[in-house]
């Protein structure tokens, strides 16, 4: 029998429609949100920054290297403000899934009323807060900012020996911060006697020669419906690139962020 026009024309059709499906389903995986192709959203970090340039610490310098470890991690957009004042704008919040707080106000003003209100409300709406090193000093008037570190540094109680190389153990193996993480050396200030009876979840700890007891250094806590990490590392660049410690600072601000953390393990 001959082939008639018929024929070869609906095997020209056959052939062509797998071609125009495999074409348009690639033309929608470019296209359509969260399809291949398509970069993960980072989290938007506000880094507040700023200790007055006290002798003890270098803020831009740990700042820096504090930008430097959640940009390395590849899950970030970090923003950096050496203004506080940058809590009074609900607008300008509104931008960010993590608050990662690494200053002391030495000298400048507290928080207006305003400002600390919209910090607590971040939080407690479901965002996320990392407080680093002497950031719990700040704001010493402010009962709830104590509460909200979970732990905080209240001058002549806290305190540390002097800089040393130190042993940090992982005290919570299970925690997606921490787990699969191993006890590592430290060459840093032991903050001790943080004071606060919130509950916290203790991540990382160590044995301090200043007060003696087992500290807390790297810990968890829940405000409303959101997240708080408190890490104490970082009197300078040299402790924040501690490969341990970016590791923490890294998975710390992905967990208070997101409420998880996708390397947890590995």
């Amino acid at each position: 029998m001959f082939a008639t026009h018929f024929d070869f024309m609906n095997q020209r059709a056959a052939i062509r429609l797998p071609l125009v499906i495999l074409v348009g389903l690639v033309f929608l995986s470019f296209t359509l949100p969260g399809r291949a192709g398509e970069a993960p959203k980072k989290v938007p970090v506000l880094l507040v920054a700023g200790d007055d340039v006290t002798p003890a610490h270098n803020c831009r310098e740990v700042s820096q290297a504090i930008r430097e470890t959640l940009m390395a991690a590849d899950k970030f957009d970090v923003r950096v403000c050496e203004d506080s004042g940058v809590l009074d704008s609900v607008t300008s919040l509104a931008r960010y899934d993590l608050i990662f707080l690494h200053m002391y106000n030495a000298n400048a003003p507290t928080l207006s009323p305003g400002a600390k209100e919209n910090l607590l409300t971040f939080v407690k709406n479901g965002k996320g807060l990392v407080v680093s090193h002497l950031s719990s000093a700040s704001f010493k008037e402010w009962e709830e900012f104590g509460k909200l570190c979970g732990r905080h540094w209240v001058m002549k109680q806290s305190g540390h020996g002097p800089r040393a190389v130190f042993k940090a153990r992982i005290a919570n193996k299970e925690h997606p911060i921490t787990k699969g993480l191993e006890d590592f050396e430290a060459d840093d200030e032991l903050y001790a006697k943080l004071q606060g009876d919130v509950p916290i979840t203790v991540l990382v700890e160590a044995d301090s020669d200043w007060s003696k007891k087992v500290e807390p250094l790297a810990f968890t806590l829940e405000y409303g419906k959101g997240r708080v990490f408190h890490e104490t590392f970082g009197h300078d660049g040299k402790a924040i690139r501690n490969p341990s410690v970016q590791k923490l600072i890294q998975r710390g601000s992905e967990w208070a962020a997101t409420g998880r953390v996708e390397s947890a393990g590995r």
